[in-house]
């Protein structure tokens, strides 16, 4: 089977939904561990698990780094973003206790809370502007006595609106509350200081921002929250084998069975080549092409932009609702005839298309990644022009 889209013409704007191509040297560092060693950490008492092992302590030290955590024993390897948040929302909260979210917020958060409904969870939506901005000050109102914890995304994966962390984790603080963040959309393109900004929990994906393979996530938790939160999954870890209960100590608390090894290397490749880099260069890189697409789209009026029109406080994603034309048809023959790729839909967020009064009919979502061009949206945009002419 080939898959090799490299040099077929087509061009990649759905880098929310995955990146692509990945950071240098990600597929290689995989490639490697496969074919020399894929030995497995904390079972093979040999040099060579040793060597792995190390690789791993170094991707832990270097997502500490990057999320400004206070010690890398914090951080826990999960299969992905959706596991983390489901870890944190089935293995901290209680009968009785409360939530709030933004208006914005993935399935990854809105389907297990409506699970644990059964459980006696309840929740509620933090007033959100159309635009997808969240007002601090309308937390705080919403707060209640028997509030636990605050669950929020850092940026909207359907319009790219950045919600303004630091504040909010400011009033978890101040009202003891636990500060729950996904950084699905934000990891690997702007900062975010787990100290600074308050967060209890935070949950990454590493096939995003962060350039590395699919399969791949975790979480980083606070000692105050880790002192209070159960592990959600429960099995081997390698150590204290000779009990049946898990073990207190982290990161293996959380971690139990086999870990995805060739995953966690394939993102040391990827934290590597970003740290190299620098935040500040690929968010500056994305944003030039998120400003040149917001200009360019606004030479056709029967197309709205879902979200912000501009840059402030937003990342490179951008979401149309292509009034006068039906947004499937659209996606399906900008793929088909000019070979652009996107995502049509409601984006596993329909809360979030409901905020943006873009539901049922969802939009087509362009997330631009390090590795597109201006050429690229010029070629977009004569291609909507096109299927939007009267």
């Amino acid at each position: 089977m080939c898959f090799d889209h490299a040099n077929d013409g087509k061009i990649y704007f759905d880098n929310g939904s995955t990146s692509w191509p990945k950071a240098p040297n990600v597929a290689e560092a995989m490639a490697d561990l496969l074919t020399n060693g894929a030995f497995n950490i904390n079972r093979g008492n040999y040099e060579g698990a040793y060597e792995v092992e190390s690789i791993v302590l170094d991707t832990r030290d270097q997502l500490a780094r990057l999320f400004h955590a206070k010690d890398s024993r914090c951080v826990i390897f999960t299969p992905g973003i959706t596991y983390s948040l489901n870890y944190f929302i089935k293995g901290f909260l209680r009968r009785g206790d409360h939530v709030l979210v933004s208006g914005m917020e993935h399935n990854a958060v809105m389907r297990p809370l409506k699970q644990m409904e059964a459980q006696g969870i309840t929740w509620d939506t933090v007033r959100t502007e159309t635009d997808g901005t969240v007002h601090p000050e309308a937390l705080e109102d919403a707060v209640r006595s028997n509030t636990r914890a605050v669950i929020m995304l850092h940026a909207s994966n359907v319009c790219g609106t950045v919600v303004p962390i630091r504040e909010i984790g400011e009033i978890c603080r101040r009202r003891h509350l636990f500060f729950a963040v996904d950084t699905a959309q934000s990891a690997g393109t702007i900062p975010v200081d787990m100290q600074g900004c308050g967060i209890d929990f935070l949950a990454f994906t590493g096939h995003k921002g962060l350039l590395g393979p699919q399969g791949i996530g975790g979480f980083l938790i606070s000692e105050e929250l880790d002192s209070c939160m159960e592990p959600y999954i429960a099995g081997g870890t390698g150590s204290q084998s000779d009990s049946l209960l898990m073990p207190e100590r982290l990161p293996d608390k959380y971690e139990s069975g086999t870990l995805n090894l060739p995953g966690i290397i394939g993102l040391h490749a990827a934290l590597s080549y970003i740290e190299e880099t620098g935040l500040e260069r690929i968010h500056a890189g994305k944003m030039e092409l998120t400003r040149y697409f917001l200009e360019r789209i606004g030479e056709f009026p029967k197309i709205r932009v879902a979200g912000k029109v501009g840059l402030e406080d937003r990342v490179a994603v951008v979401s149309l609702d292509f009034e006068k034309e039906d947004n499937a048809v659209t996606a399906f023959e900008l793929e088909q005839r000019y070979g652009i790729m996107t995502r049509v839909g409601l984006h596993c967020a329909p809360a979030a298309h409901q905020t943006l009064h873009t539901y049922p009919q969802g939009t087509v979502r362009f997330a631009f990644g390090t590795e597109n061009t201006k050429e690229e949206i010029d070629r977009c945009i004569e291609g909507i022009r096109e299927l939007t002419a009267d």
